[in-house]
């Protein structure tokens, strides 16, 4: 957890006199915020989910579009999307701190707050443990220390958990995880999806990979997996055509066996502590697997 500093300091903010405490991000920006800050926006949704998380909604004012869980977060003034908010609408709004990520949030835009002196953290959650941190360092920013460390603790405990019960599975199933419910895209080694599918004691068929890549037909026969998973936002409709595309591949032992499934993507592509949901889905899944 990143050092975090009091002191008494006239905050060049849209504040008066404070306190203040100056924090360094997951980027490695230092940045001076209020000790004690009122109004927070988020500006991407998995922040949103952490804030709610650790019960301190009452601070924000405003998020991005997509900010859809918990469901009251609907109800939130909207400042555009993640990768593209309304500086003026920003600005307009006062905000003591806003909250990002640095994988999304347009830099220009960053700093174009800062030149308004709207400091904004920047979380950067790689895998399990960065998102851990992630809800750490946020609880330190809202003095919601002890929220944060509770849940950080309930989420560590549900991950060893798992791990525990990976390592009594006898196989290792060869795990395709499908991103476009459209075309054949998965996920390579250095993404966060790799991470969990490794973690709930599976074998990422897309593992020789980086990025996100589309695989063609051939490929797909090549990788023989013994589980698909499909992640998409939409229901029913969306899967039943995703799930048909693979029939075509009827020797592929997930098509064979009809060990094809449907996620929830925002439980996958959100690092928040609904991460733990998809993990603990995908642990079920690889132990359905391994039953006799």
């Amino acid at each position: 957890m990143k050092k975090i500093i009091y002191f008494l300091i006239l905050i060049p903010l849209f504040c008066s006199i404070a306190y203040a405490k100056t924090v360094i991000d997951q980027t490695g920006r230092k940045l001076i915020i209020p000790d004690n800050p009122q109004k927070v926006i988020s500006l991407a949704p998995n922040i949103t989910e952490i804030i709610f998380a650790i019960k301190e909604e009452k601070r924000l004012i405003a998020a991005t579009t997509h900010s859809d869980y918990p469901p009251r977060a609907n109800k939130l003034y909207k400042i555009g999307s993640y990768t593209r908010f309304d500086i003026e609408k920003i600005i307009s709004l006062k905000p003591d701190i806003c909250i990002g990520i640095k994988e999304g949030n347009p830099k220009n835009s960053i700093n174009r707050l800062a030149e308004f002196n709207i400091p904004v953290y920047a979380a950067n959650p790689k895998d399990l443990n960065s998102v851990i941190s992630s809800i750490i360092e946020i609880g330190a920013l809202l003095n919601a220390e002890k929220t944060a460390l509770l849940l950080a603790e309930q989420m560590r405990n549900k991950i060893n958990k798992i791990k525990k019960a990976a390592l009594k599975n006898k196989k290792k199933p060869t795990l395709f995880f499908q991103i476009d419910t459209n075309r054949f895209f998965s996920a390579g080694s250095d993404t966060f999806i790799h991470k969990l599918i490794t973690t709930a004691g599976g074998k990422n068929a897309a593992e020789k990979t980086k990025g996100y890549p589309k695989f063609n037909k051939e490929q797909i026969l090549k990788l023989s997996p013994d589980i698909i998973v499909i992640a998409s936002m939409k229901k029913n409709k969306s899967f039943k055509q995703a799930a048909a595309k693979w029939k075509q591949f009827k020797s592929i032992p997930a098509v064979a066996a009809n060990r094809i499934f449907f996620v929830n993507a925002d439980i996958f592509n959100r690092p928040s502590p609904r991460i733990i949901e998809g993990l603990e889905q995908l642990a079920d899944i690889i132990k359905e697997f391994n039953k006799p």
